[in-house]
């Protein structure tokens, strides 16, 4: 098949590198949406809808093109959700509540047909168990990383991993921001073959 252009509704250098993984030309753009959560709205079906609606902000500037939506947030074991700290303060606290426990990671992931309409929606899911963390190691680790724009307060691509014991998920660029895996699937399903189109690519240049 003919690739479509592909556009990344996101802003996030991190979702971008993680993209550029496949060798395939695509584009971003900010979907400048509000992230609120609804009242009574779960924590999957939060990422579901933001991811969603991220690839629908970008629908009229992009009419011929695969657009990709991806949102994420942070849950703890009695339903607390975590979202992005946006200041130190902020961060310190998720980062205590975090220690010695279980938080899984939900990211959504959407792709929409600005042609047809089409879409799919879906959540990937990662575990991370943190490690038991002094005050000084959660000090250290922000004042160094400053992850003030990620949810949960890390950065898995860079510091991030000094904070876990373990991790149990299918694909960890979930936790970056965007799950290659499950996109693989969302683009072969729609019968984008990655390897044959990078081939192409790489054989063309």
């Amino acid at each position: 098949m003919t690739l479509p252009q592909l556009v990344l509704a996101s802003s996030s250098p991190y979702r971008k590198q993680l993209l550029e993984r496949f060798g395939l030309p695509f584009d971003c753009a900010s979907p400048d949406i509000d992230e609120s959560s609804q009242p009574d709205e779960s924590a999957t079906k939060l990422v579901q809808r933001l991811a969603r609606q991220k690839a629908e902000a970008l629908r009229a500037r992009f009419p011929d093109h695969w657009i990709i939506g991806s949102d994420q947030v942070a849950t703890l074991d009695d339903g607390t959700v975590l979202t992005k700290p946006h200041t130190h303060d902020r961060a310190v606290e998720q980062l205590r509540r975090c220690r010695d426990r279980s938080v899984r990671f939900l990211t959504g992931l959407a792709l929409l047909d600005t042609r047809s309409g089409r879409a799919a929606v879906l959540c990937e899911p990662f575990d991370v168990q943190f490690r038991a963390l002094s005050e000084q190691d959660i000090e250290h680790y922000l004042r160094v990383e400053q992850p003030y724009d990620c949810a949960g307060s890390f950065r898995m691509e860079g510091l991030g991993i000094t904070l876990f014991s373990s991790l149990n998920g299918r694909d960890p660029n979930a936790l970056i921001g965007l799950p290659l895996i499950a996109l693989c699937d969302l683009l072969e399903d729609w019968g984008l073959d990655l390897l044959a189109e990078r081939y192409r690519i790489s054989s063309r240049d």
